[in-house]
């Protein structure tokens, strides 16, 4: 009896060790959710939630590389057609067969979802036709040549024809319509607070560790730490840039870090005419807008510190950027020096674009979504001031600002973009391209941006097979951006996971936060 119980207090504290019984993960995590339906935004929250529901027909990894998903194996029988052999041994988690008929029907709904502000359209742009040459093999027809059609059709989760044909986005919401073929199971979501799931014992890979899993909306950093400190959470993510020392000395915790893709992008409105958050010193709107003015844009890249700005607010947990890719990256142009900070010319530029006094203007940010972004801004709010363009921010909630960035209606929008794909152009499509939502393109370019130059660089990089001449292609339009000033680049992202000491968290796709890459050391 002695030896039993010591035995099962053994037992039980290696359990603890490993995360709520080993069988239990409970995450806290910052990128809101619109929505359970994994097709009716590309959010970051909503796809790390989906990850754990549906499969893609092709799987895309951290740095865009390629591996199979709901296909074993894919190829080319010509330049405009794709062969996709689906697995055999897949279902529904209700029991129904997985066939080619859900890809057909998941291709078509992902382009036409109710309500959808982040649209996945554009990752579909060049497929021209879907079709279920039998039920284990899909052939997609392209309008054009495209080498990128695998990593662009990643992000389309797939969802099951007999239950989504019926279903709204509601339905997903409320679990009647989520059933997927993934490695978890949804057992309930609560907007703005957690999702509940549970092991998928029937999915057709490698059986996941967590029985049961908590995935916890926490949008604020300094609560997300309170909550891994005291034990509600095992893992949180986006780790408060003023929490990462602490809980490097924090012996029950473990801090993991890793290079990232997403950049903190400021976005002025190209719109013309007046725009109610850009006036003159007197308070009066201005007539037009100024942001119009490629030097004015310039004057407000240059009046930037942004070492000031990575060393101070972001505390090293960050790095300069002067382009939308990071350095090494697919695309990333190496000749685009950095972005000097320079205050003396950026009032030049000002006073040589007819503005030597200046103007006022408002920047929007949202405040509970972007890491640190409110305080960057603030920043930069106090740059642009000391060059006379007396600048004003406010921060708003993501539900409100998604909706008015989108349309356009802000004077400065701010939008941290992930480059989920590895290479530049994911971001080439979704925040620079000129906005044509017909064809899926610049769902994200809410500034309007439009260059018929880096439009036609998009088109010459889809149909390049070639890797090199690819990348060529993306590094000059990176330089045609730069030139315009097109966005303003802010800084790149690490990417910071802490979880409690026992769990291990590897990266999977960017900065997604799943229970798929936690596991336990012990």
């Amino acid at each position: 009896m002695q030896t039993a119980s010591l035995t099962a207090i053994a037992m039980a504290a290696l359990l603890a060790v490993s995360g709520a019984s080993a069988k239990e993960l409970r995450i806290g995590f910052a990128d809101p959710i619109s929505s359970a339906d994994p097709q009716i935004n590309n959010h970051a929250g909503d796809r790390s939630l989906a990850l754990h529901f549906y499969d893609s027909l092709v799987n895309s990894r951290d740095g865009g590389k390629l591996e199979p998903g709901l296909a074993e194996s894919w190829k080319t029988l010509d330049d405009k057609t794709w062969e996709f052999k689906l697995r055999k041994d897949i279902k529904w988690q209700d029991g129904k067969p997985f066939t080619a008929d859900d890809i057909v029907f998941s291709f078509e709904r992902a382009r036409n979802v109710p309500g959808s502000v982040a649209s996945y359209r554009g990752a579909l742009r060049t497929v021209a036709s879907t079709t279920a040459k039998d039920p284990h093999t899909v052939i997609v027809k392209t309008s054009v040549a495209n080498p990128m059609l695998p990593l662009e059709i990643a992000s389309i989760y797939i969802v099951s024809k007999h239950v989504g044909a019926t279903a709204k986005s509601e339905d997903y919401n409320s679990g009647k319509a989520s059933i997927g073929t993934g490695p978890y199971k949804f057992i309930s979501y609560t907007p703005g607070d957690r999702t509940l799931m549970e092991r998928n014992p029937s999915y057709y890979g490698p059986q996941q560790p967590w029985d049961k899993v908590t995935y916890r909306f926490i949008n604020n950093g300094a609560a997300r730490t309170a909550a891994l400190l005291s034990g509600d959470v095992d893992v949180i993510d986006k780790v408060a840039v003023t929490d990462v020392a602490k809980l490097k000395k924090t012996s029950s915790v473990s801090v993991y870090e890793y290079p990232g893709l997403r950049a903190l992008l400021i976005q002025p409105s190209l719109r013309k005419g007046s725009n109610e958050f850009i006036a003159d010193n007197a308070g009066k709107p201005l007539a037009e807008n100024p942001l119009t003015d490629q030097r004015v844009r310039e004057a407000l890249n240059l009046a930037i510190n942004r070492k000031a700005i990575t060393d101070r607010i972001l505390q090293g947990t960050a790095t300069e950027a002067n382009q939308w890719m990071p350095k090494g990256s697919f695309g990333y142009n190496a000749d685009i020096p950095a972005i000097p900070y320079n205050a003396e010319k950026a009032k030049k530029l000002l006073a040589d674009a007819g503005f030597p006094e200046g103007f006022q203007l408002t920047i929007h940010v949202p405040g509970d979504r972007y890491p640190q972004a409110p305080e960057a801004m603030q920043a930069v709010a106090q740059f642009w001031s000391r060059i006379g363009v007396k600048t004003k921010l406010e921060v708003v909630p993501w539900s409100v600002y998604a909706s008015r960035a989108g349309k356009n209606e802000y004077a400065v929008s701010v939008i941290a973009w992930g480059n989920g794909t590895g290479e530049a152009g994911y971001g080439l499509l979704q925040t620079l391209a000129t906005v044509d939502s017909k064809a899926g393109r610049g769902a994200n370019n809410w500034g309007r941006y439009s260059n018929e130059n880096v439009d036609k660089a998009l088109d010459a990089a889809t149909i390049e097979f070639d890797a090199k001449r690819r990348e060529a292609i993306f590094r000059h339009a990176a330089k045609l951006v730069t030139d315009d000033v097109g966005q303003i680049p802010l800084f790149h992202y690490k990417n910071i996971w802490a979880a409690k000491t026992g769990l291990k968290v590897v990266p999977i796709l960017s900065d997604r936060t799943t229970a798929l890459q936690v596991t336990a050391t012990k």
